[in-house]
């Protein structure tokens, strides 16, 4: 029996990363600032395109707060967030005392629902007497939202886009980058996501403007000033030079990166597409190309026989790490007292819904390996 172990998603170097962090220590450049840090936003940009900019941080979520800031959301505010996220979509609402209002997702992609969306809009004007102050639709496991619905209303009710792509980097809509789409958005390179910095994150800007002042808030909002002067609040954000030489290197893989886990998505299509009961998250058509960060699955326990739990039990018992899909943040202890409005897909998808091991560093053999454990359920099952 093989019993290595198979993780859910490693983080995989390519091979330059040591080149770029060897030349921040021979040049004594192990701080938050530095050459690493600017080329790192420069190939972020490049990469990007749309005549971006993109300002290097120490987290994702980091970025979520700093655009929050910028955005003008203050206590009291209402912001608007998609359910079925990981927590760190949500979080920083509260770090400025404002409230979230979750909205559903729609069953094509998984995400914010513009059908609930617009409910939430026009339900929390007639309650509040104003509008939310934001919009932060996520592109779940690096499928692309349906943003063309979703800035269109955002346009009609003058409610700024904050896109959390912090899984979708190397994903498209309609032929346009995720992350390029709002009027902010956010990345993670965290240790399991398309690349990594090891721990870190980015915001995307419109303008340099914009970038200059984000700049400011993440490096403690320093005056211009001989001295040490403070005019606003700011934060200790920004991304060390050591971390951006891993995310330079990194840059030079990405694309293989998204290759291979399109790769291992279509392996585990083509092992289990007998399987009754098992559908795949999938773009919804030729306008979505998702970067299937992570290949996720639903079981129909009326029909497959089993359970998603069942599954995940036995991934483990193999030593193969799996994972049930976000659990919606609406159910969430944290934000019981949140607004929601939606007809409960999320909490569907999260009751029956697992994510694969979807790491580029896995071979086919791992995948089928994987893959044959589900199998097996099949055949218990129709004994």
């Amino acid at each position: 029996m093989n019993n290595k172990k198979i993780w859910l998603s490693l983080a995989q170097m390519g091979g330059q990363e040591q080149r770029f962090i060897q030349q921040a220590f021979d040049d004594n450049y192990v701080v938050p600032l530095g050459p690493n840090v600017n080329g790192f936003e420069e190939d972020l940009e490049k990469y990007l395109g749309q005549n971006i900019h993109v300002v290097a941080l120490s987290s994702g979520t980091a970025a979520l707060h700093l655009a929050l800031v910028q955005l003008g959301v203050e206590a009291g505010d209402e912001v608007i967030c998609q359910s079925f996220t990981f927590a760190a979509s949500a979080n920083p609402i509260a770090y400025l005392g404002a409230k979230p209002v979750f909205v559903d997702s729609e069953a094509d992609t998984w995400n914010m629902s513009p059908h609930f969306l617009r409910q939430a809009i026009e339900h929390r004007i007639s309650k509040t007497g104003k509008s939310p102050k934001a919009i932060i639709p996520v592109h779940l496991y690096g499928m692309p939202a349906k943003m063309d619905e979703i800035l269109s209303i955002s346009k009609e009710y003058n409610i700024p886009i904050l896109e959390d792509a912090a899984e979708a980097i190397g994903a498209s809509y309609k032929g346009r980058r995720c992350g390029t789409l709002g009027e902010f958005a956010c990345l993670s390179f965290n240790g399991n996501k398309m690349i990594t910095t090891s721990g870190g994150g980015a915001l995307v800007c419109k303008t340099e403007e914009v970038a200059q002042r984000t700049m400011f808030f993440a490096t403690q909002a320093r005056d211009n000033a001989p001295h040490y002067q403070h005019s606003h609040i700011g934060y200790n954000y920004r991304l060390s030079n050591v971390c951006a030489g891993i995310g330079r290197g990194q840059m030079l893989v990405l694309d293989n990166h998204v290759a291979r886990r399109r790769e291992i998505n279509n392996l585990y299509r083509e092992f289990l597409k007998d399987v009754p009961g098992l559908s795949f998250h999938t773009n919804p058509n030729e306008d979505f190309k998702s970067n299937y960060w992570l290949t996720c699955i639903v079981i129909d326990p009326a029909i497959a026989g089993f359970t998603r739990e069942d599954v995940r039990l036995k991934m483990d018992s193999e030593n193969i790490e799996s994972r049930p899909l976000w659990k919606p943040m609406h159910l969430q202890p944290v934000f019981k007292d949140a607004p929601f409005y939606g007809d409960n897909t999320a909490e569907k998808l999260f009751n029956d819904g697992l994510c694969l091991p979807s790491g580029p560093g896995l071979t086919d053999g791992d995948i089928e390996r994987v893959a044959s454990v589900i199998l097996g359920l099949v055949k218990d099952s129709e004994l």
